[in-house]
């Protein structure tokens, strides 16, 4: 079966539409086996502005994030496009693109993982699947829509090894993805690997705006994203500036705790914006 590559053939995808979004299924790519599919909301505003750009943000598990795309195996969805929407209509978030990569089923816990652990003998394509993102989908999405491209206004957000992933992702790709949302990370991935490869960054910290947070009901979650926030201060990331840490009280490692946190980690990587300097940078592509 032949798939179609994103902007890498001539045979460009081609959406069906649901609702605001765009859906792209079976993308294949030339660093992984299967393909993705791929899910592109637009801002309401998009064909009144043409000459304005976006920022952008890219979720993993993409089946589990939009409420007008009903694919989630589990039936809850995030509901990112309802709370997206509503909070550009209210002016608290800037308005914003958001992509939506599918996980490949089975082999999610191989691609979402950047190094092979031993007890669960699994893991380890992270990293090709970050050469997807940055080689395929990301110049694609920057061909195909009116996007800003530099690392400030391009975000990566997961839950559990999307988190993970997304941590993974920001600290080897910082001039790609300069904001993460990192929901109930699964930093005990190989025994919290992701934790002490961070210690290793030492003076070399990547300016990622970050977004951490854990629900206190998550057992196996707590103890580990405790490190992490421990670990990113030790670095010198600071609270309240380019740094948001929450515990969600009673919060359980589900979908339903990430949809109620959406509006709040998207209000920290993109809040509205008010100077008429942002203005101007909502009109270029944003990498000068």
């Amino acid at each position: 079966m032949h798939h179609v590559h994103a902007g890498l053939d001539d045979t460009a995808p081609v959406p069906t539409t649901a609702g605001s979004l765009l859906h792209f299924a079976g993308i294949g790519s030339r660093f992984l086996e299967h393909p993705h599919d791929v899910t592109v909301m637009l801002p309401p505003e998009y064909d009144e502005h043409p000459d304005r750009r976006y920022p952008v943000l890219y979720l993993h598990d993409g089946q589990n994030v939009f409420d007008d795309l009903p694919m989630s195996p589990f039936g809850v969805q995030w509901g990112v496009d309802t709370t997206a929407r509503a909070l550009m209509h209210a002016r608290v978030i800037e308005p914003l693109i958001i992509v939506a990569i599918g996980n490949a089923g089975r082999d999610r816990i191989d691609e979402y993982t950047p190094t092979r652990d031993s007890m669960h003998d699994a893991g380890g394509d992270a990293d090709r699947y970050g050469q997807m993102l940055v080689y395929e989908i990301k110049p694609w999405v920057d061909r195909q829509w009116r996007t800003r491209r530099g690392p400030r206004d391009t975000g990566l957000a997961g839950s559990s090894l999307g988190g993970l992933l997304t941590l993974h992702l920001g600290l080897t790709h910082s001039a790609v993805f300069g904001k993460l949302g990192l929901l109930s990370p699964s930093v005990w991935w190989d025994d919290r690997w992701i934790v002490r490869q961070l210690a290793t960054t030492g003076a070399r910290r990547p300016d990622l705006r970050i977004w951490l947070d854990v629900g206190t009901a998550e057992h196996r979650m707590l103890r580990g994203t405790r490190l992490l926030y421990r670990m990113l201060l030790r670095l010198g990331w600071r609270v309240g500036d380019d740094l948001h840490y929450m515990e969600a009280d009673g919060a359980l490692h589900d979908e339903r705790a990430w949809g109620e946190r959406t509006g709040l980690f998207l209000r920290f990587l993109f809040p509205a914006i008010t100077s008429d300097n942002d203005i101007a940078r909502s009109m270029s592509s944003g990498m000068s």
